[in-house]
């Protein structure tokens, strides 16, 4: 993303007209437990969206940047990730009831994710959020920022079968 804006802000600058899309995610505006890689990386695409977008207005050079932030979105990414084994008890029963759950949670349509992502770009929006799930958790963690995490912790508890070691604490390599 960083070099892929360096690479071509130059040229948007150039022409006096552009805008730079960067994608985080909802996990860009809301932490999970046994995610904190993936949350880091998504909130760091925001933090530097957030900033070039100021930049870019001070320069008022006529390129524009916005960050999306989607919920779940219904593609064959969830069907083709991998669980990490380590999440197995920590947040999930199973991987195939993760999958499941996965499955009843990306509710949004690919193609109406486009839809709203250029109606963002048409409107400046600087945050385009999709899905209801995106709107609910940004809402929820911006009115109940410290609260939100004692919320989450609680709902894990819950659905978890038995506390686990997180996964920044072990040897294994992160993944979905």
């Amino acid at each position: 993303m960083v070099h892929g804006t360096k690479a071509f802000l130059p040229y948007l600058k150039a022409s006096g007209d552009g805008h730079i899309i960067n994608t985080s995610s909802v996990f860009g505006l809301f932490a999970q437990p046994g995610m904190s890689g993936y949350n880091a990386t998504k909130f760091a695409v925001r933090g530097f969206t957030e900033a070039l977008r100021q930049e870019l207005d001070l320069q008022r050079c006529g390129v524009s940047a916005t960050c999306v932030h989607p919920g779940g979105i219904r593609t064959d990414i969830c069907r083709s990730s991998r669980i990490d084994a380590n999440m197995t008890g920590f947040l999930i029963h199973s991987e195939q009831q993760a999958r499941a759950d996965f499955e009843k949670l990306f509710i949004t349509d690919a193609d109406q994710a486009a839809k709203v992502i250029l109606q963002g770009v048409r409107k400046n929006k600087r945050r385009v959020l999709i899905g209801r799930d995106a709107y609910f958790l940004d809402l929820l963690a911006r009115c109940l920022p410290a609260a939100y995490q004692a919320l989450v912790v609680f709902a894990s508890k819950r659905m978890a079968p038995k506390p686990r070691t997180p996964v920044f604490e072990t040897n294994d390599e992160p993944r979905l």
